[in-house]
């Protein structure tokens, strides 16, 4: 079996290629051994959002925000993803989430 960095960039490489199912699989296969794994989070939310999927994105993308809470960049992606949710469903409360989350990466940005 490979290691799961490996298997990271193999999934990429199926996102790079739009095959969005394949990519999903392959990474809760990844996460389903490394719970911890905060780029398959990341790269989970950046899917499920190519797709539609933004309760789903939502949680991945907070999922890596709070493996990593000094990380100011997991803060931008979910910045991001609420955006794109917003932009997906026209759901007010993203709004603010999403400058709440990069008000949160400013911050740790500052500190850095």
């Amino acid at each position: 079996m490979s290691d799961i960095y490996t298997q990271y960039n193999d999934v990429e490489k199926l996102i790079d290629d739009e095959k969005f199912d394949e990519a999903i699989a392959g990474l809760n296969q990844i996460i389903a051994e490394d719970e911890s794994f905060v780029l398959g989070h990341l790269a989970l939310a950046r899917v499920h959002t190519k797709t539609g999927q933004h309760d789903l994105a939502i949680q991945h993308g907070e999922k890596a925000c709070q493996l990593e809470p000094q990380d100011a960049f997991n803060f931008t992606a979910l910045s991001v993803t609420y955006q794109r949710a917003w932009a997906g469903t026209q759901e007010q409360i993203y709004i603010q989430k999403a400058e709440d989350a990069m008000a949160h990466a400013r911050m740790l940005e500052s500190q850095g």
